[in-house]
């Protein structure tokens, strides 16, 4: 069994237009955001063995606010610059190549490339766009990432600060 966990980065900040888009941060709302979603998702959930991240500051500061709540070595998160701008083939690709020692990644990634990754992999679900730190959790009866890449989801659980605030 794998366990794939695709999240958006939380909320960034466009308050300085000088910014490449690359290198735009979290907002405060964000930060705040990725706080809650980290908490929650520590307190209710088997953690992730691996941790991959975009390059990008949004998705590292994201990954890393999630990191340290589930007390996982920042200095282990994997960032590839490919997850930046990525198509879901592109993310497609970064799965099938995490290490099958890990039973359980977790990828911090963008839209439109995640929302789409995760339309590919679900066949009873549509999503027109992922909102901001959303936590799309997929389990798949498979031994090997490279399997991942066909329609064998178990499982999917979905969660953003919208369906927590729900709840709360």
């Amino acid at each position: 069994m794998k366990q794939l966990i695709l999240v958006r980065h939380a909320k960034s900040d466009w308050g300085d237009e000088g910014l490449k888009d690359i290198d735009r941060p979290l907002s405060p709302h964000g930060n705040a955001d990725a706080y809650t979603m980290s908490e929650w998702y520590t307190k209710k959930h088997k953690l992730p063995d691996a941790i991959i991240s975009s390059d990008a500051t949004r998705a590292l500061s994201t990954a890393m606010v999630f990191a340290r709540s589930m007390n996982f070595p920042t200095n282990d998160i994997i960032v590839l610059q490919q997850v930046y701008e990525s198509t879901a083939k592109t993310l497609k690709d970064v799965v099938i190549q995490i290490d099958n020692s890990h039973e359980s990644a977790m990828i911090f990634c963008h839209n439109p490339g995640v929302t789409n990754l995760v339309n590919e992999l679900t066949d009873d679900l549509f999503f027109e766009e992922l909102p901001t730190c959303a936590i799309v959790a997929l389990e798949f009866d498979v031994k090997n990432w490279k399997e991942v890449s066909e329609k064998k989801e178990k499982f999917c659980s979905i969660n953003s600060q919208r369906s927590l605030n729900k709840l709360i």
